[in-house]
């Protein structure tokens, strides 16, 4: 028997589009997946999410119209036929069961022992549970955890270093009323110094954590957390809400003791210590866990003796709908090819290239079934399984694939060989499921070229077959794109944005992201296959070239600069020598310093802008500069100054607002409510820039301006995209005017304001400040992503305060700009205004390779500073970016957060990664998955899958 890995190929990507919200009402255009995406514990399997179903019963998917009239066969016909193939396939699935947690307080002393307590803790979920606890004293600051005194350990507690212990829950031989199947007892004396006891509930078989949002639960002896709490009965909780509604913290009231005059023992005049009186407490929370389930699939085939065909049937006991995206095979090419008629009941066609069936429930209601029919002259069936509107399943990503035309008699087995030879010949119609798969954002590649044998070229395909496909592909993603810009033009409307709340603004903006990926798969499909002969001015033919400004998703940036790189007057020479060392580090976008004319030495002041000789070098040495890095595969990005620039001359005032050079603009190219330059042009459209003129954006002259510009640079110098400054100074909409002019492969803006603070300390939730900056990159209509300075400044307090519970937001994602929208986000932790001799806001000493551990394993574009490149972390990175590379983890990959405690943060990336930071301790679980060390250094450590 073959046991079949499973994996969801297609459902609403977690990470993808700003703040996830309310599904937004389907309109007469396509559906949108737009409910809560699936968790993933364990993605080798089939994984389906039964939460958002649990409540209103099984789940329904759309009505499906019958493509075919014709009769088609019934069980009762085929119930004597010869069984030319069988065979049944087990199957694991996921699915979420609901618990509870009990936690219990009860005295345990006599009259005169008033002080004697026990904290129970219970679970009523199968499994192996461990409290994963520690105490924290009356006198401490801050949340860090200390080690319970011994007399507090229950037996069986292990040491974990020296802040915590850990502490298996015994199974108990006979269940109470309330069915608690596991259960821990902690005894102590409501005298000690004690303050809290903190925790968090780990499953050692999953390996998963149970946290209230990234944070410790906290039993609190000292104080209120909540208003309007009290103790009695069982009142004193306050429920928090996290990822899986579980566990909330437990508030004990504290009261004060008597004075020093009521107390007649207190003759030494000190205070005396508070006297606690506790109530006895029982409270219960709800628990969601991931549990493994085994299915079955069977698929047979019969022969049928009415007609000329193939009777194929599907037998399984998943429950709820089974539709089956299916189609034939002509050949052993596996191309996706729609059988002829007639098709079972309840059959739609799906884009002209497969069917869709619904499989009929079964009479005792386990499971379902369908028969279909198959021409005898076809090799077999190729299909994949859809679960809901959200999950599709294929066969460890390829489809599976039934023979047909080489079954005998004998009985064929669908091994791994069948698995093996299909992933080696690729199928065309891994499309739209691929493009939108948690851990294969792009499709998989026809492999046909890298397999076949140049003595067999005159079997393949001919050219016109590739072409008409290509074209089918086109015209799709044609009409892909006219629904993107129907929905941009909805969000984007006056009208719009006051009929939609904010979350459908949102839901509707990770749809364009969805049907943006969706274009770029097709046209990735859409490349042909096969060899066809061509002359060497067809081969010398560039590639079509991408647009969208947010390349292709594997791109990894370095800058190509710091504060002081102009001291020399020759950077450019300097830069072209190193640019095969950059490409075999793995670097595949380099940015370059602004290169125009320009007040300041470092280019930020900007005064001629059609003049680039400049402190970094000539024109001719920047263009040999770009001709070099293009040789050895290198994209460039320029270093754009759009928002202000330095005058020529003074007006009658006195006031240096009039330009000069080939842009001569006068002061209504200056904004107006800039008291400093006294501009005629209208009011700022963002923050002003006070050091130079900030230039008036809406005037339709400036932006005809720039744009002549901006693409006089793209094909004078060569530049493939933009680093654009101080986008905080006008409207992201300018910024898609441009690069919808100019088409880079590439573009971030530099969006840069300050986190939020409270006394001093930095606020868990920067929710507002990356809404900010994602506010931004909506308005460009996502044509460019932005710095992540969301992710850099939690990453500094993190670090520095040994606070790593702070890279878990609310939701249990990361908390920058990379959880909410991870293709646009530009992850980085340093450049030549934070770090190098400015040192602005300078990364925390020694934490650097802690912070490239993160932002090179995370999705996201990693972005490394040229300081750090070439200096001793230069090895250390360099194997970062060969772990991301090998295991293909792009801008839109997944993560799956393990970790995020006081000293520690982990967490699992597309299933293929697993990465810690922190100096606590954590190895990934023991399981179907095993994981082999690819990179570690000082407090961080990174795995990938064997």
């Amino acid at each position: 028997m073959l046991l079949v890995r499973w994996k969801p190929i297609l459902h609403c990507p977690p990470g993808e589009h700003p703040r996830r919200g309310l599904a937004w009402p389907l309109g007469p255009r396509r559906s949108l997946l737009l409910r809560r995406p699936i968790r993933s514990p364990a993605p080798a399997f089939l994984t389906i999410s039964s939460s958002k179903f649990s409540q209103a019963g099984r789940a329904r998917v759309r009505p499906i119209v019958r493509a075919g009239l014709a009769q088609t066969p019934s069980l009762a016909d085929v119930e004597n036929t010869e069984i030319l193939f069988s065979e049944t396939l087990p199957l694991m699935r996921s699915q979420t069961v609901e618990g509870k947690i009990t936690v219990r307080l009860d005295p345990t002393g006599t009259e005169e022992e008033v002080s004697k307590w026990r904290l129970t803790i219970g679970c009523n979920l199968e499994g192996k549970w461990t409290l994963h606890w520690g105490v924290s004293y009356c006198d401490d600051l801050g949340s860090e955890w200390d080690q319970p005194p011994p007399e507090m350990r229950p037996p069986e507690s292990v040491l974990i270093k020296d802040y915590a212990i850990e502490t298996p829950l015994k199974r108990l031989s006979s269940q109470s009323e309330r069915q608690v199947l596991h259960e821990l007892q902690i005894e102590f004396d409501s005298n000690t110094p004690i303050a809290a006891i903190h925790f968090v509930l780990k499953e050692q078989e999953t390996g998963a954590w149970f946290q209230h949002k990234g944070r410790d639960f906290r039993i609190s002896f000292t104080h209120y957390f909540e208003e309007g709490n009290s103790v009695g009965g069982n009142q004193g909780f306050s429920i928090w809400p996290g990822a899986f509604d579980q566990i909330s913290s437990l508030l004990l009231k504290a009261e004060e003791s008597t004075s020093k005059k009521e107390d007649p023992d207190d003759e030494d005049g000190n205070a005396v210590k508070q006297k606690r009186r506790i109530a006895p407490i029982y409270k219960e929370f709800p628990i969601l866990k991931e549990e493994f389930v085994p299915n079955h699939m069977t698929v047979s085939v019969r022969r049928s003796d009415k007609t000329d065909k193939n009777i194929v049937q599907f037998d399984t006991d998943l429950p709820g709908d089974v539709v089956i995206h299916w189609g034939i095979c002509k050949d052993d090419g596996r191309k996706w090819v729609i059988p002829s008629t007639p098709h079972p009941p309840a059959t739609k066609i799906f884009r002209h290239k497969a069917l869709q069936t619904l499989l009929q429930p079964k009479a005792d209601g386990l499971g379902s079934w369908g028969l279909f029919l198959a021409d005898k002259g076809t090799s077999g069936v190729v299909f994949v399984l859809k679960l809901n509107e959200y999950t599709w399943l294929n066969n460890n990503g390829t489809d599976f694939f039934i023979p047909i035309g080489s079954v005998s008699s004998t009985t064929t087995e669908i091994g791994s060989d069948d698995i093996v030879h299909e992933q080696q010949a690729g199928t065309e119609i891994n499309d739209v499921r691929n493009s939108l798969a948690p851990n294969n954002s792009y499709p998989l590649q026809n492999k046909s070229l890298e397999t076949s044998d140049p003595k067999n070229i005159n079997s393949l395909p001919m050219k016109n077959q590739g072409t008409e496909e290509a074209k089918e592909s086109v015209a799709y993603t044609d009409e892909i794109i006219k629904e993107i810009r129907h929905l941009v033009t909805d969000i984007s409307s006056e009208k719009g944005k006051r009929a939609k709340s904010k979350e459908a603004q949102e839901n509707i903006l990770q749809e364009i992201e969805k049907l943006a990926a969706e274009a770029y798969s097709i046209f990735r499909i859409s490349i042909p296959g096969f060899v066809e002969l061509a002359s060497d001015s067809e081969l010398m033919k560039p590639a079509v070239k991408l647009s969208s400004g947010t390349g292709s998703g594997y791109e990894i940036l370095c800058q190509g600069f710091n504060w002081e790189s102009h001291k020399s007057g020759r950077w450019y020479s300097e830069l072209r020598d190193k640019a095969k060392e950059l490409s075999s580090l793995g670097f595949t976008v380099v940015w370059l310093p602004p290169p125009t004319e320009s007040v300041s030495p470092e280019g930020y002041m900007p005064k001629d802008l059609y003049n680039l000789n400049s402190r970094y070098g000539s024109l001719e040495e920047l263009k040999d500069l770009v001709n070099s890095f293009h040789e050895v595969g290198i994209k460039v990005l320029g270093d754009a100054v759009l928002n202000h620039r330095c005058a020529h001359f003074q007006n009658k005032n006195g006031i240096w607002n009039v330009f000069g050079g080939r842009l001569n603009w006068d002061d209504r190219a200056v904004v107006a409510d800039d008291p400093h330059f006294q501009g005629r042009g209208n009011k700022s459209s963002g923050d002003n820039f006070h050091a130079a003129p900030n230039i008036d954006h809406s005037q339709d002259f400036v932006r005809k301006d720039l744009k002549e510009w901006l693409c006089w640079l793209r094909k004078e110098v060569g530049y493939d995209g933009w680093r654009l400054d101080f986008v905080r100074g006008f409207w992201g909409g300018y910024v898609k005017d441009y690069m919808e002019a100019t088409e880079p492969y590439f573009a971030v803006g530099e969006y840069w304001d300050s986190l939020s603070y409270t006394y001093g300390d930095m606020d868990h939730n920067q929710d507002a400040h990356r809404q900010r900056i994602v506010d931004w990159i909506n308005a460009t209509n996502g044509t460019a992503g932005a710095f992540d300075v969301t992710t850099k400044g939690i990453l500094h307090s993190a670090l520095e305060k040994c606070e790593y519970w702070r890279l878990s937001d609310q939701n249990g994602k990361p908390p920058g700009v990379v959880g909410w929208w991870a293709s646009r986000a530009v992850t980085f932790i340093e450049n030549h205004d934070t770090g190098s001799t400015q040192g602005h806001w300078r990364f925390p000493s020694g934490k650097e390779m802690q912070g490239y551990a993160y932002i090179l394993t995370h999705p996201g574009t990693p972005a490394v500073f040229y300081d750090h490149i070439f200096s001793h972390y230069q090895q250390e990175i360099s194997r970062l970016i060969s772990v991301r590379n090998e295991s293909k983890i792009h801008c839109r990959s997944t993560v799956k957060i393990t970790k995020a405690e006081r000293d520690v943060y982990a967490a699992e990336i597309d299933g293929k990664l697993a990465v810690k930071i922190g100096p606590g301790y954590y190895e990934p679980p023991n399981g179907p998955t095993k994981w082999v060390v690819a990179a570690e250094g000082k407090d961080y450590k990174v795995w990938e899958t064997s």
